[in-house]
């Protein structure tokens, strides 16, 4: 029996959000069979990332329906307020298996009532905004996806393909879910949460020369003693004057950008070694394996043993 898969779009919805869970389905559907994909909106075809697609009337969908995945994108303010929508996917999900959402997806699902009591993520960048829009909604701010009884929900953009991956496999088995990543090219489950993303590229536009050499004075060598002293020094500022200026501009207090920086490069020597944790720990500028565990749960909230287990699972053949 085919699984039928409904990617719900709307106008200015993200093209890849689409296009990522759809590929996944489809190279399953070509691989071993079992699923039937299709795109879906309100009154037919709609325009994505500004490329007109053809589509479904969604109106037009009955049950039953397995999968319902709805897309984020530019579009999703216009879209949570669309009553039509809203009651359209309200319908289509009574008779449906499980919902899902890609990135900022998860604020047209929450409309319409769906997320409510449930954990959920979004991109990093709007985690703040769902909480405060919906706060019914226990919003995960780090997690690449979430799944929540028949309630699943991603990340940005591209986190939509690691969803879909793992809806695969809760369906099938991980072998089948490995081949569609191996044939895609992807992780089959990306190590790390939203964290993983460069920490450097995470912080607002510096304007002061002298704290944009600390940043990347920090990202070239995260191990050194950055004490809040030699910070100051390397930024060519006073210490009191730095530790005022670099939370306001940076968003964290120097200490646990540090420690952020500091988790990134253990990460990366998780995930490409077979170094012991304290080796790994020495290496990164933590000193201890102790001290590396409690920062990887405040920051990644998973053990380094776990991080690097889930990065040796994606590379399994």
């Amino acid at each position: 029996m085919e699984r039928e898969v409904v990617v719900v779009g709307y106008h200015d919805a993200t093209l890849l959000d689409i296009a990522g869970p759809v590929e996944v389905f489809r190279a399953a559907a070509l691989l071993r069979g079992g699923y039937r994909v299709r795109v879906a909106a309100v009154g037919g075809g709609f325009t994505a990332s500004g490329i007109p697609l053809g589509a479904d009337d969604l109106r037009a969908v009955t049950g039953p329906v397995d999968t319902v995945v709805v897309v984020g994108g530019a579009g999703f303010e216009e879209a949570a307020r669309d009553r039509e929508l809203l009651a359209e996917l309200r319908r289509v999900a009574g008779v449906s298996r499980r919902v899902a959402a890609v990135c900022t997806g998860a604020f047209v699902v929450a409309a319409a009532g769906l997320l409510d009591g449930a954990r959920a993520t979004t991109h990093w960048a709007y985690c703040d905004e769902l909480a405060a829009l919906h706060p019914s909604v226990r919003v995960v701010r780090d997690a690449i996806f979430v799944c929540d009884g028949r309630l699943a929900t991603s990340a940005g953009v591209t986190a939509g393909i690691d969803l879909a991956l793992a809806l695969l496999e809760t369906d099938h088995d991980a072998a089948l879910a490995r081949l569609v990543a191996r044939w895609l090219v992807v992780f089959l489950q990306r190590p790390g949460g939203q964290s993983q993303f460069s920490v450097r590229s995470r912080v607002p536009a510096v304007r002061e020369p002298g704290l944009r050499a600390v940043l990347d004075a920090i990202a070239d060598n995260p191990a050194a003693r950055w004490t809040v002293e030699e910070m100051a020094r390397c930024a060519a500022m006073s210490t009191r004057h730095f530790a005022r200026v670099f939370p306001r501009r940076v968003g964290l207090p120097p200490a646990r950008y540090v420690e952020r920086a500091r988790v990134e490069a253990a990460a990366a020597l998780l995930e490409t070694g077979d170094e012991g944790l304290d080796v790994v720990a020495r290496r990164s500028g933590f000193g201890s394996a102790e001290t590396l565990r409690r920062a990887f749960g405040r920051v990644l909230g998973v053990t380094p043993g776990g991080y690097r287990n889930r990065f040796r699972t994606t590379g399994a053949a």
